[in-house]
């Protein structure tokens, strides 16, 4: 069965669950062994990894060390991973050499964000899928976040034929952050300073109120590249990113 075909009939059966049985049917059934979730530890990731780990705390869980974190999210990983009782968390990191060579002196950030983000997240995620076997990731996607992923369906195929499983893309933010405070989950100790949505410490800002969520990520790229980066390209197709590495 081609992996178009499987997508199909994963949409038919399952395309229309809420996220606690989309999640289950997928971990336990359709992808058992062979999927993980992929995750930031930012300003909203507690809630996917509470309904991941009711089901199964030995789910992967494939969490981007770039080595530009807060130390606050290094801290809020730990102790989520402990909370929650998961069991197999990966932390991926830049392969050394490759570090090394496109950003000795730790500043790529500020000049190729792109191939920063490159060198940090789509490398290394990459080389864990193939590593690990991963057929499927879980990634905490929502429709409301950007325009770009205004149309996200929750099961999802994407160009290197690796299942996307979104199962909070049509969550509102009023829902999620109920069913946060009813779990009685830890927030993200940034979050109380504004910074709504958290990524490397060099490209994450607080917001305003009434700002835009996600209006402090790469905020310094509008005077790089004229338009705010937007994606840190793990989630775009191969040949948006193509060029990132060179």
């Amino acid at each position: 069965m081609s992996a178009q075909v499987s997508l199909t009939r994963l949409q038919m059966f399952y395309g229309d669950l809420d996220a606690p049985l989309l999640l289950r049917a997928m971990i336990r059934d359709e992808f058992k062994g062979e999927i993980a979730l992929i995750s930031s530890f930012g300003a909203d990731a507690a809630l996917l990894l509470s309904m991941v780990a009711e089901i199964d705390p030995a789910t992967s869980v494939l969490f981007l060390e770039t080595h530009k974190h807060f130390p606050e999210t290094l801290n809020y990983a730990r102790t989520l991973t402990k909370h929650l009782g998961l069991k197999n968390v990966h932390w991926l990191t830049p392969d050394p050499e490759m570090e090394s060579r496109l950003d000795p002196k730790g500043d790529l950030w500020s000049t190729q964000p792109n191939r920063c983000c490159w060198l940090r997240k789509v490398e290394p995620l990459e080389r864990a899928i193939k590593t690990l076997g991963v057929k499927a990731l879980i990634t905490g996607r929502k429709r409301y976040q950007t325009p770009e992923r205004a149309e996200m369906e929750s099961i999802e195929l994407d160009d290197k034929g690796i299942f996307r499983i979104n199962p909070l893309a049509l969550w509102s933010k009023d829902r999620q952050k109920q069913e946060t405070v009813a779990r009685n989950l830890p927030e993200h100790p940034l979050v109380a300073k504004g910074y709504l949505s958290i990524g490397c410490a060099p490209c994450t800002v607080p917001v305003s109120a009434g700002q835009d969520e996600r209006a402090g990520r790469w905020a310094h790229t509008i005077g790089i590249e004229n338009e705010q980066k937007v994606e840190c390209g793990i989630h775009l197709p191969a040949n948006e990113t193509a060029n990132w590495s060179v």
